[in-house]
């Protein structure tokens, strides 16, 4: 099982990561910056506390609290990005260094106790708390790509009315366990 569970969550994280990648090729840096009411999130803030918080959380990640004595999260708030390839540098660094983390873990690991903030969690929970963490920011940055491109967004998942279609694919195939994102 603990096996499965850690090719499985490197692939969840993989999804996501691929979610904000497909989002950003859509559109501009401009698009990027754009805030739609004063003191919101644009896109490349969101993508500096996401990036902000991988770093913190995975440096160290079974040796040090998640939250670390470097990270000034206040800042994370405040857009630096210049161009598409500085945010995309930077949205790499992030992934680079959770990914790092994960595939050095083994079976024997998700049990151990690790603490964000001096609170306990095993590995399993703070896992699945990042998760669930950037899973959240990455829907916002998807609803924000779909707002800002409006008629012109490339949909990431089932297009509307097409859900039969693709179901009738899926149901061609053979019963066999895969992850649901090895088709993308």
């Amino acid at each position: 099982m603990n096996t499965s569970y850690l090719s499985s969550i490197k692939k969840q994280f993989e999804y996501y990561k691929s979610l904000g990648e497909k989002t950003f090729h859509q559109l501009s840096i401009e698009e990027v910056k754009q805030e739609f009411v004063e003191d919101s999130n644009s896109i490349s803030i969101i993508v500096k506390h996401i990036v902000g918080n991988m770093l913190s959380r995975w440096t160290n990640f079974l040796t040090e609290d998640g939250e670390k004595e470097w990270r000034h999260r206040d800042d994370e708030f405040k857009d630096i990005f210049q161009t598409k390839e500085e945010l995309l540098d930077y949205w790499n660094k992030g992934w680079i260094c959770l990914f790092d983390a994960i595939t050095t873990l083994t079976e024997e690991d998700l049990e151990r106790i690790i603490y964000i903030r001096n609170q306990g969690h095993t590995v399993t929970e703070a896992i699945n708390r990042q998760l669930a963490h950037y899973s959240y920011h990455i829907g916002q940055i998807v609803f924000l790509g779909k707002l800002l491109k409006g008629k012109d967004w490339v949909s990431l998942s089932i297009p509307k009315g097409t859900s039969n279609t693709y179901n009738l694919e899926k149901f061609s195939k053979e019963k066999a366990r895969r992850h649901f994102t090895d088709d993308l």
